[in-house]
């Protein structure tokens, strides 16, 4: 048996991550490539791909940035033939674009609804969808959906963001169902409250994120690093057996 610092490399990887500019998809890519995996970095913000572009580097790592809007259909399937052209071949994808408009059901805009659904739901779907071909040809992928605790146990204000989540739940099992005969494992990792921009904008206001808290054993809100070390996990041989799961990363809310 391989040694375990080999069985958590991605030496000789290539690693696809949407959202990449910032909070969560930021530290995915820097901890992806310190585990030796080349990274393409994708996100609209071009302040925010430079600076993913540095934390791979950092590591002597290949960063591949593209501009791309996940909201829309051209922009994942234009970002992951970019991908190819230039890797030849994408072993590890994670779906981490996601935005979120909190809003109560009865406000909730349906602008609102097919935006959050568009960029949560529908962009992991093309990208796996355009990137999958290449896995089963090669037998071999990783593809790992970064979800939410909201896509498993509702909450208050978060209607679509939870219906696009928990649709995303189901994809990874649908994945999982057609592809798992190809080698290619495919899970949903589910975080609570997890402290970048977007989740200090919803939830750091004392009066709203004290309450949460209260209801997480752990008794706080997560860190971006946490999550991208179950994503190394994830890409990585050691979890080759773990197929089609929800993981949830949530201090314990999900136990009571």
């Amino acid at each position: 048996m391989a040694r375990y610092v080999d069985r958590f490399s991605l030496a000789g990887r290539r690693a696809f991550v949407s959202g990449a500019s910032k909070g969560i998809g930021l530290e995915i890519c820097a901890v992806l490539a310190d585990a030796g995996a080349d990274i393409v970095a994708v996100a609209r913000d071009t302040e925010g791909l430079a600076a993913a572009r540095k934390a791979v580097e950092q590591e002597g790592r290949e960063c591949l940035t593209i501009e791309a809007d996940m909201a829309t259909v051209d922009g994942p399937r234009d970002a992951a033939q970019q991908a190819l052209a230039h890797f030849g071949m994408i072993e590890i994808l994670v779906n981490n674009a996601g935005i979120s408009t909190p809003n109560s059901l009865l406000e909730t805009k349906v602008e609102d609804w097919d935006q959050i659904m568009a960029v949560n739901l529908r962009a992991p779907f093309l990208l796996t969808q355009a990137l999958g071909p290449k896995m089963i040809e090669r037998g071999l992928g990783k593809i790992i959906n970064i979800s939410s605790q909201t896509g498993v146990v509702a909450i208050d204000d978060h209607c679509a963001y939870a219906a696009s989540k928990n649709g995303l739940n189901a994809l990874t099992k649908s994945i999982t169902c057609e592809w798992a005969k190809h080698n290619i494992q495919c899970n949903a990792i589910c975080p609570t409250v997890i402290l970048t921009p977007m989740g200090e904008k919803v939830w750091g206001e004392p009066a709203k994120g004290d309450p949460m808290k209260a209801k997480i054993p752990a008794g706080r809100f997560g860190r971006p690093a946490e999550v991208a070390d179950l994503v190394l996990y994830l890409a990585s041989p050691a979890s080759d057996l773990i197929n089609g799961d929800t993981i949830m990363i949530d201090g314990g809310y999900t136990a009571l």
